[in-house]
């Protein structure tokens, strides 16, 4: 199940260095806000999630906590006079974040624009299940001013889907997709999960077809992991179910380069394909270039001027700390400049505008040059500019960014 990190105590105020807010200025700013809550709990998941009222983790009343979190964002971040940028991006993450009513995720984005503001033309996106919405709500959403969905679509394939305890049909999530693009949703967006036990080559390319049935302009995929603590890592543990081997790990992966690309989505980032640069989703943008964040919610993680802390997991214990008007940060930490660097190294390569080689060391520039003869990195990196990941590196990404971050 979900784990934080280790780090420093964080300040019971939430309070950040001079240098951290001086940080903020001219850097791209997000918000991120965490809906912990699921209908049922998926046999796979790890995340901070909660089925509602499961251990004292109540919906009533979240949405005044997260209220209450962006007011305390807003007086940390504009200490000393500092000047807050207003959002550029907007995400609600969960869980499931539309098992709240449309009229309290509309209460939570106004409380964005009161505490922290939201910029022209931002990027306002809210996760779903695919029967976690319908043409009403959908409606409801965009009018308040969400601009993207992201559906959990997972598979099209019922036994797939059984096996990784979804409740959705087969085609309900193309249903919602073309009902988010009637409600006037500029980005959709279909996650997928491959490796599932059981699933077979046709089953994922039923899903990938299934997806593009849907008109996305963006499409992310995933390898399952099992992860320990989890009900299938105790179905695997018991020989229920067998996990894939890396061989078809990775013909799952070509498969989804080839139909993606074949249907004019093409690949961004590691997992993610997008039909064009304004459909690439600007939140993990973000995240993957190093800019400030504040993230809200129970677990919730966030980074401003080169500051990372996280909150409490539990919904009860987060909200229990702001109720008594402190910070329900966990703890945080500060990377020294080489940790920065290797972190630099490891989301570069993650993309497809690849990493500078004059972030590399003497010895990461030749591991580079090694990696194009080899095969794994594209030639480009021999004329002294990025290094980007070929459709084989990308299946090697974590030995080729070791070498890289020598």
């Amino acid at each position: 199940m979900a784990r934080l990190p280790d780090g420093d105590p964080a300040p019971a105020d939430g309070s950040l260095p001079p240098e951290a807010l001086a940080g903020l200025a001219g850097r791209p700013f997000g918000m991120y806000v965490h809906v912990p809550f699921c209908a049922t709990r998926c046999g796979y998941c790890d995340f901070n999630t909660y089925v509602a009222g499961e251990s004292g983790a109540a919906q009533s009343g979240y949405v005044d906590a997260v209220l209450r979190e962006l007011a305390l964002a807003r007086e940390t971040l504009t200490a000393n006079g500092t000047d807050l940028p207003p959002a550029e991006t907007v995400f609600f993450g969960g869980g499931t974040p539309t098992l709240l009513p449309p009229t309290e995720l509309a209460r939570l984005l106004d409380g964005v624009r009161e505490h922290v503001g939201i910029a022209a033309g931002a990027e306002i996106t809210t996760e779903a299940n695919p029967e976690s919405v319908d043409p009403a709500s959908l409606h409801a959403l965009r009018e308040a001013g969400f601009t993207r969905l992201s559906l959990g679509m997972q598979s099209a394939v019922p036994s797939v889907l059984a096996t990784l305890d979804r409740v959705h049909s087969p085609g309900r999530a193309v249903a919602a997709a073309k009902e988010a693009r009637a409600a006037g949703f500029e980005q959709v967006s279909v996650d997928l999960i491959y490796g599932t036990p059981g699933e077979t080559a046709a089953d994922w390319e039923t899903s990938l077809h299934a997806a593009i049935e849907a008109e996305p302009n963006h499409v992310s995929t995933y390898s399952l992991i099992v992860e320990p603590g989890t009900r299938m890592a105790a179905q695997v543990r018991r020989g229920e179910l067998v996990v894939p081997g890396e061989d078809v790990i990775v013909d799952r992966f070509e498969t989804a380069d080839r139909v993606l690309s074949a249907a004019g989505l093409h690949w961004y980032e590691t997992c993610s394909w997008a039909v064009d640069e304004d459909a690439y989703c600007r939140h993990n943008l973000g995240y993957w270039a190093g800019g400030n964040w504040w993230g809200a919610g129970p677990g919730a993680h966030s980074h401003v001027g080169g500051v990372r802390w996280w909150n409490v997991l539990h919904p009860r214990a987060w909200s229990e700390k702001l109720a008594a008007g402190g910070s329900p940060a966990a703890a945080r930490e500060i990377p020294d400049a080489e940790e920065v660097r290797l972190e630099q190294v490891m989301l570069g390569l993650r993309l497809r505008s690849g990493v500078a080689l004059d972030v590399l060391t003497r010895d990461g520039r030749r591991a580079a040059q090694r990696h194009v003869d080899g095969g794994l990195l594209e030639p480009g990196a021999h004329a002294g500019g990025q290094a980007v990941l070929t459709l084989r590196g990308r299946l090697l990404a974590d030995p080729v960014t070791i070498d890289l971050a020598e």
